[in-house]
């Protein structure tokens, strides 16, 4: 490709000048009134919107006020260019052929999922209509643009989508490779109403599990693991999900129990013993020979194979030895209670999820999928629905989760922009992962498995159930293990509710 200029310093003459907003020597987007202006201030400059002091109205304010750098509308900065999109007329970053970034999103996605006819496939019209109207359209045209040279790019599949080259079911997905851009479609089908809702970490057991049993080399041992996950793994996966909802160490525990499964016959095959053969001796074997955490993910395994006759039914299996955390002193929970409440460093997000941790006591697997109904606004008072009645959320704690609710992070793209949950995440209607919160929180110091054994020790475990939503066997368990009994009261006066509980250590609002 020849070059439009004789030499280099006519290419700097030409394209590249100093510009007027950063200082910086880059190449030229314009000439604006107060000099040349480089791409990357002109793009942030037309986004930026609100009321012009100049003329008070609401507009995009590129320009700036020479007497105190105030942004400032294109009629008062004397512009002798317009951003208004030639189609829709809405004022800010243009495109190609003077389009606005939803109208060029529009475009394009219009394009992708034609059926042939030159319109949008009709059943995938809830798709279209959701990602045209996420709140930030340039991350929409990021992610069309995102890795565009590689096979399975977002382009590529909602090409395919339109052309119905992919069927619309959860299993054609559950094929598709990279999965990782196929899960973020999924879902953003699921979330449309396209496809329907399935809890995305069975979709993500479903999606791994084919790939496992093909790297099993021998064919029974690959059949026994296939029915133990088509007839026990699976079933209870999806009667958690009925029941409630799966967490990201279910899935992975479920994973684990195939791994070990597998592990478990390479070994028996190791010592030339069929599963059908497995005596005492070899479970025994093979308990003495693996840790606590090996140990649980076979169990399943084993029961599965006594009940439906893989191996001898005599076999015993032995019992489960649970852990214990220390609790979390006082001292320690007010500490790090005043640093998340003061520090502006640490995100708002993470400040709140710890101040609810250390607050109430709640796991991370709950506190991920509160939504924003579950803070209740009564008179003057913020409380926060965990049990019953709900719990009153005292200051200056209450004012930062407010002020946090007003700005929730991911709202801006069309994965959550009418996101209910409190804390969302990044794909398609799902909150933020609780083990992601948890290695998060655990950087900036906030231990999440202590708080609910402090409570305890200060407080009656019914009236810990009932406030804080916990079922009277957690709590009773828990107990147990701090060397407490479910009957056990703390001193003073028992006639009264439970009704103005309040954590310990801050006052009622």
């Amino acid at each position: 490709m020849s070059r439009t200029y004789a030499t280099d310093e006519q290419y700097e003459r030409w394209f590249l000048a100093e510009c007027c907003r950063c200082g910086r020597r880059k190449h030229k987007a314009g000439h604006w009134p107060d000099g040349y202006i480089c791409r990357t201030c002109s793009d942030r400059a037309v986004r930026t919107r609100g009321i012009c002091p100049g003329c008070g109205q609401d507009r995009a304010l590129p320009g700036r006020r020479p007497a105190d750098g105030a942004s400032i509308c294109t009629t008062c900065a004397d512009f002798s260019q317009t951003f208004d999109c030639a189609r829709c007329g809405f004022e800010g970053r243009l495109l190609g052929g003077r389009l606005c970034e939803r109208c060029t999103l529009t475009d394009r996605l219009t394009a992708l999922l034609d059926d042939g006819t030159g319109r949008v496939r009709p059943e995938l019209t809830p798709l279209f209509d959701l990602l045209v109207a996420m709140d930030k359209p340039s991350s929409g045209l990021a992610w069309l643009a995102l890795r565009h040279d590689q096979p399975g790019n977002a382009s590529e599949r909602l090409r395919q989508l339109g052309l119905g080259q992919i069927p619309l079911t959860h299993d054609a997905f559950h094929e598709l490779q990279p999965w990782r851009s196929a899960a973020h479609l999924e879902e953003l089908l699921m979330t449309s109403g396209v496809l329907p809702a399935v809890d995305k970490y069975i979709c993500s057991f479903q999606r791994w599990l084919p790939g496992h049993l093909a790297d099993i080399t021998d064919p029974e041992h690959a059949k026994t693991i296939k029915l133990f996950a088509t007839w026990r793994v699976l079933p209870r996966l999806r009667a958690r999900a009925d029941r409630s909802h799966i967490t990201p160490s279910i899935r992975r525990f479920a994973a684990e129990q195939i791994k070990y499964a597998t592990a478990f016959l390479q070994w028996l095959g190791e010592r030339n013993t069929p599963l059908t053969s497995c005596s005492q001796i070899d479970v025994d074997a093979w308990w003495a020979e693996n840790n606590e955490h090996s140990r649980n993910c076979l169990r399943s395994f084993l029961n599965w194979a006594m009940q439906s006759r893989h191996c001898r039914r005599s076999l015993s299996i032995p019992a489960m030895k649970a852990t214990r955390r220390a609790a979390l002193s006082e001292d320690e929970r007010l500490d790090t209670l005043g640093r998340l409440l003061t520090d502006p460093d640490i995100p708002k997000n993470l400040r709140v999820a710890g101040v609810i941790v250390l607050l109430y006591a709640q796991p991370l697997t709950r506190i991920v999928r509160l939504t924003v109904d579950d803070v209740v606004h009564d008179g003057e008072a913020v409380l926060l629905r965990l049990g019953e009645p709900a719990s009153p959320i005292p200051e200056p704690a209450a004012s930062l989760l407010l002020d946090y609710i007003a700005d929730r992070d991911h709202m801006n793209t069309a994965t959550n922009q009418a996101s209910p949950w409190l804390f969302p995440g990044r794909r398609a209607g799902q909150p933020f992962r609780p083990d992601h919160l948890s290695a998060l929180l655990n950087e900036i110091g906030v231990p999440v498995a202590a708080a609910i054994r402090q409570q305890l020790l200060e407080m009656p475990a019914p009236v810990v159930a009932d406030a804080l939503g916990y079922h009277d066997k957690t709590t009773s368990r828990l107990v147990r293990e701090t060397g407490g009994t479910w009957s056990r009261y703390a001193p003073g006066d028992h006639t009264r509710s439970p009704s103005g509980w309040a954590p310990r250590g801050f006052g009622n609002s």
